[in-house]
């Protein structure tokens, strides 16, 4: 069961643990309350933090290094689980798609999960303030510093913060941002600061943040499960997100992304697979909430979908008429992200009603629970972010160049082999490196990161918006299959068919939550009133997304 989140000052639960099926009924507090009040402690009874033991062996505040680990272990429980990516993020980039109910799939989302992410991320990003309150006031910083580097923990708390916040804005687009937490200053409802915003202030932020480090100390002495500690690592992840978040606005910015990019190139960014920033879990129960997700709470809900194993299996699409830039070359990686079903890799029908989703498509997909690959092992390391995904932006900062490219491939298989226990086999890997690498364009880079990023839903889902690669997913009202004829029936196209406008293209945003529309009403009207049509609606697109004013797979250029 994931721990509660309790609120000092508040008698209500402020988060709940989202259960199959119905969840239940909590109050909710508004959210500049949350931010203020919400001090977030994991694993620990509900501390006062206005009276701090100078005692390092017997202390009342809870150490900053363990309330950083609490915090990051709970931001990965919900980032990464099957509902926040399960039935979002890893069915809208079409990695996944559901074996029995298929709405969310279709853009049908549960009001009561949308409103609790929404809610529980906020505070986990006020519980990270409260890390960086502890490191940089004079009378909690001493006793902190006991727990590694001050500057150093100031630094690891913002650089997750940051990473989380750009989760939370590509995901509803405008958000609190500015005006979030500062209930104690008066702004009791904080407006919608616009996306490009802060997109600017989390670069700073970045920046400042690589800044502060100094590499020759620890930044946590114990509890973080991302680098141990390791103040030079956390640079580097610094900077390769600054990487990221850069090359988000490369269609919007002109010239600006890329000198962005040459700041984050100069002040160093991963340089090898040892550099990849992954959460890494434990044994029981520590596990991933992808392992909790299918065997904790013996559900077999998902399947790898047509058009992803298709694309890894070099197969196009003839149901509508869809190109594949390495027509028949086998990925490496398939026989690590799936397991076959009768010797046979077959993905199951995305984005169909559910009543067509019959016993006949789900026995011929793979069966995760039956056989479960790497990704549901119980210490399945999640990635944040990949030092292959780092080569693939710099190819195409170099307008797509193929040494990157090739490098961002290779690493890719290396990375993903190394997690499931394998060598791959060098010459196997440089002939499928050379098959893919026979044009290195926009399409391909974008297509190989696509790839590469299976798993971490949040950003496939963001870079398949950007740049309207891959052309191989399914857009609306395309085939997704064809149905078996019967003596009653005849054969049928099965079209993936959305539940929400989406304007033609995949989902642009999520809803914002609907508790929003009560307990900030004035800062959710006027958010809604700059979406199209003005209403609270899937098909607004963020402020990098140009695939309908530009055309839909601009060249990144």
């Amino acid at each position: 069961m994931k721990t509660k989140v309790y609120s000092r000052g508040v008698n209500e639960l402020t988060s709940k643990r989202v259960n199959e099926g119905a969840s239940k009924r909590v109050k909710r507090f508004s959210l500049t309350r949350l931010l203020v009040y919400s001090f977030t402690i994991f694993l620990f009874s509900c501390q006062d933090f206005e009276e701090i033991n100078t005692d390092p062996n017997n202390p009342v505040e809870t150490p900053s290094n363990m309330l950083f680990s609490g915090t990051q272990k709970k931001i990965m429980d919900y980032v990464y689980d099957v509902w926040f990516s399960g039935r979002q993020s890893l069915v809208y980039a079409q990695y996944w798609g559901q074996r029995n109910y298929t709405e969310e799939d279709r853009y049908l989302i549960r009001e009561s999960v949308n409103n609790n992410y929404f809610n529980t991320f906020y505070s986990l990003i006020a519980s990270l303030d409260r890390v960086i309150e502890l490191n940089t006031n004079p009378e909690t910083a001493a006793i902190s510093s006991l727990y590694g580097n001050n500057d150093n923990q100031i630094a690891a708390a913002k650089i997750l913060k940051v990473w989380l916040f750009s989760i939370m804005t590509d995901t509803w687009g405008n958000i609190p941002y500015s005006e979030a937490g500062k209930l104690d200053k008066g702004i009791y409802y904080p407006e919608y600061d616009d996306q490009e915003k802060i997109y600017e202030e989390l670069i700073n932020e970045l920046t400042d943040a690589a800044g502060l480090i100094d590499e020759s100390e620890i930044a946590f002495v114990g509890g973080d499960r991302i680098y141990s500690g390791d103040a030079s690592k956390w640079k580097k992840f610094a900077n390769s997100l600054k990487l990221r978040l850069a090359v988000h606005t490369s269609k919007v910015s002109g010239s600006k992304w890329k000198e962005q990019i040459e700041e984050a190139l100069a002040g160093g960014v991963f340089e090898s697979n040892g550099d990849a920033a992954a959460y890494h879990y434990g044994s029981a129960p520590e596990y991933s909430y992808f392992y909790e997700g299918f065997f904790i709470s013996a559900r077999n809900d998902f399947s790898l979908t047509r058009p992803f194993i298709d694309i890894l299996k070099g197969q196009r699409d003839t149901l509508n008429n869809k190109t594949h830039p390495w027509e028949n070359v086998i990925d490496p990686r398939l026989a690590i992200y799936t397991t076959p079903r009768n010797g046979e890799y077959i993905g199951i029908p995305y984005g169909i009603p559910s009543g067509d989703m019959t016993a006949a498509f789900r026995n011929m997909a793979p069966d995760l629970y039956a056989a479960p690959p790497v990704v549901l092992n119980p210490d399945f390391p999640v990635p944040l972010m990949t030092y292959a995904e780092v080569q693939f932006i710099i190819s195409e900062y170099k307008g797509f160049s193929k040494e990157e490219y090739r490098e961002g491939v290779n690493a890719s298989i290396e990375y993903w082999a190394d997690l499931d226990g394998i060598k791959p086999d060098k010459a196997k890997t440089d002939t499928y490196i050379d098959a893919v690498s026979q044009h290195v364009n926009a399409e391909t880079v974008a297509l190989q990161k696509y790839i590469d990023l299976y798993m971490n839903g949040m950003e496939a889902w963001t870079e398949i918006r950007r740049t309207g690669y891959p052309t191989q997913l399914l857009s609306p009202y395309e085939i997704s299959a064809i149905s078996a004829a019967t003596e009653t029936a005849p054969s049928k196209e099965l079209k993936f068919e959305p539940l929400s406008a989406a304007k033609g293209l995949i989902i642009a945003r999520v809803k914002y939550p609907t508790n929003e529309s009560t307990l900030n009403k004035p800062g959710f009207d006027k958010a809604v009133s700059k979406l199209e049509d003005r209403t609270n609606n899937y098909y607004t697109p963020m402020f990098w997304d140009k695939r309908r004013t530009e055309g839909l797979h601009p060249a990144n250029k």
